[in-house]
């Protein structure tokens, strides 16, 4: 008996260590991929300090202008690519997300290294925890890395971000997929309730088995969108635009939008546009973006000039009459802010989204189009993520896996020494 007792005490002291060591890195949602597609993606980005629109834009290899419009900031203000963001403000970033070496990620990005920098300073300082200093060490094995923490001045780094597709669906309706950083103040439900969505779906999209995250893990938030239905061959094929935001096509010649709550996209000839295309429908003295009704006893007469997508360097436009029970309303556009000089004060929480209300002062779009009813409903892929309740996380089926980008040696060798200690003991 003495001899059972005395191996039943270390058992229990392994299963206490493994119980209440287990690692505590962080984890990020990913996405198996076998094909050669890509998608819009977001990733949130918190500013480490003061900077430049255009410095902002460089960091992630986007457009400023882009970057301006994914936020639903108004680039009518004078060099506004030259506006100073302030410290902590939180941003979506658009970014191309591609299949790369079996899984989803954004590979378009890159960095030029600066005195000082360290990969774990790229990682956790300037780009807030979305990839990791060992996956930024595994991505570039050309650069001379020998030293995590002395990089030559000028090195030329991919940063391969964390991003997801999931059809461009969730629920089977059209989203676009933002890869999200835990901060410390941070719950599932708080974080389901500011982008719109659900506790279910939060759980189910990223695989987890109860609501409870930490600091540093890395969420797939699906975003409510506006689809389009532009042909194969089209070049902006699968634009998505998140609800409440601006996206520029077509060269910048077009500027499409996702009204607060729509699922429509509307198009209309952008502000900045210069050398373009026609975009006028045949046959008709209408532009794009214009609308006219006719009241009649049928009901009413809708004749609208829409966007058909951008090909081979011409913008296409499609003519499109219908009769409907009763004549559309203005077009609701999404609420533009100034270019914030100030972080808003929510608790320390995350910016709100753009079809939320409140966080800065806001601006009515520049626009001098008549109404318009909208384009139908985009109908997304299926196999998108579906929301439904799912018991286990780990032995699920499903197209996303929750995984730990690095492994804790301490525990390792804590759970070795303990198994030696184990077999030491005579029985």
């Amino acid at each position: 008996m003495a001899n059972k007792n005395r191996f039943t005490i270390p058992i229990f002291l392994l299963y206490f260590l493994a119980t209440f060591l287990s690692p505590t890195t962080s984890k990020s949602t990913i996405e198996p991929c076998s094909n050669s597609d890509t998608c819009s993606a977001l990733v949130g980005y918190t500013l480490y300090t003061d900077l430049k629109v255009s410095e902002v834009a460089s960091l992630f290899s986007v457009d400023p202008i882009s970057l301006l419009l994914s936020n639903s900031i108004d680039i009518s203000y004078p060099d506004v690519e030259n506006h100073i963001l302030p410290s902590q403000l939180f941003l979506k970033i658009p970014i191309p997300c591609s299949c790369v070496d079996g899984i989803r990620k954004s590979s378009s990005t890159s960095y030029k290294t600066r005195p000082s920098d360290t990969l774990a300073s790229i990682a956790a300082g300037i780009y807030g925890g979305l990839i990791s200093a060992d996956q930024i060490k595994e991505a570039n094995p050309d650069a001379d890395i020998s030293d995590p923490s002395v990089l030559n001045v000028g090195t030329k780094l991919n940063i391969p971000l964390p991003c997801t597709c999931f059809n461009n669906s969730d629920n089977n309706l059209p989203a676009i997929y933002m890869s999200y950083v835990v901060k410390p103040v941070d719950t599932l439900s708080g974080i389901a309730a500011r982008y719109v969505t659900t506790l279910t779906d939060l759980m189910n999209v990223n695989q987890l088995g109860s609501p409870a995250i930490k600091e540093g893990d890395i969420l797939a938030i699906p975003l409510s969108a506006c689809a389009s239905n532009f042909p194969t061959y089209a070049s902006d094929y699968g634009l998505f635009v998140p609800n409440g935001s601006y996206a520029l096509t077509a060269s910048h010649c077009v500027q499409c939008s996702c009204g607060p709550g729509s699922r429509n996209l509307y198009c209309m000839p952008a502000s900045l546009a210069v050398s373009c295309s026609s975009m006028q429908c045949r046959n008709s003295n209408l532009m794009l973006g214009n609308v006219t009704a006719q009241q009649s006893s049928a009901g009413c007469n809708v004749t609208s000039c829409s966007y058909g997508g951008f090909v081979n360097g011409s913008i296409v436009t499609w003519l499109s009459t219908s009769l409907q029970p009763r004549c559309p309303g203005s077009q609701q556009f999404p609420p533009l802010i100034a270019p914030p000089t100030v972080v808003p004060d929510l608790l320390f929480s995350p910016a709100p989204s753009p079809s939320e209300s409140g966080g800065f002062p806001t601006t009515n779009p520049k626009s001098s189009v008549v109404p318009s009813s909208g384009a139908g409903i985009g109908i997304p892929p299926a196999n998108g993520p579906t929301g439904s309740a799912s018991g286990s996380s780990g032995a699920s089926s499903g197209t996303c896996a929750l995984m730990n980008n690095l492994s804790s040696f301490s525990v390792v060798l804590t759970l070795g020494l303990v198994f030696k200690f184990i077999l030491s003991i005579p029985l």
